[in-house]
């Protein structure tokens, strides 16, 4: 047992010294502060960065059905429906995800020729055939060329979440930037 307390120690001090070995050697006097942009430091084993400014590649946060079903309507007027129709009011937590990325699964629906939804729900039961709400659903815009895909597959998508809450001719929830990381071809 003490052995194994011993490798572990000498393992981890040899990566200590590994990881300081390769940080460059800068005096105080050299660095121009007027020129320099302020960045956050990193370890050596996080190299994943944003671009600009150094920040943390943000980890996707996997949204879930129950939460995005977790929302109430009001009906307002419209100026396409004089009646007034159901606007929806998306719960604080959804809020608070809209334009970060998300890891999403459903089926996929065909919308028309070139436009694909994913539904919570497999084509026979999803909202349009009265089966579910319109919160089931996410609009769908590729990263890149959008990829064949059938009816009712199962998949796994990585994306930018976004919300709507005022247009009634889009979708209330959108993944943009999608790209399928489980369950496609």
């Amino acid at each position: 047992m003490r052995k194994i307390y011993i490798f572990f120690i000498i393992i981890f001090g040899l990566i200590i010294f590994l990881d300081s070995s390769f940080i460059p050697k800068i005096g105080v006097n050299q660095i121009d502060t007027k020129t320099v942009k302020p960045s956050l430091q990193t370890a050596s084993f996080m190299p994943e960065l944003i671009e600009n400014d150094a920040v943390f590649m943000q980890v996707p946060d996997t949204l879930s059905w129950k939460l995005l079903g977790v929302i109430k309507f009001i009906k307002k007027p419209d100026k396409d429906y004089p009646d007034g129709v159901m606007f929806p009011i998306v719960n604080s937590t959804l809020k608070e995800k809209n334009k970060k990325k998300i890891v999403m699964s459903g089926f996929i629906i065909p919308i028309d020729n070139v436009s694909y939804a994913l539904s919570k729900n497999v084509f026979a039961s999803c909202f349009f055939c009265g089966q579910a709400g319109p919160e089931t659903i996410m609009g769908i815009k590729f990263k890149g060329a959008t990829p064949k895909l059938k009816t009712d597959q199962y998949v796994t998508m990585e994306g930018t979440f976004r919300y709507n809450d005022n247009d009634v001719n889009d979708w209330i929830y959108h993944i943009e930037n999608a790209v399928i990381i489980k369950g496609g071809k």
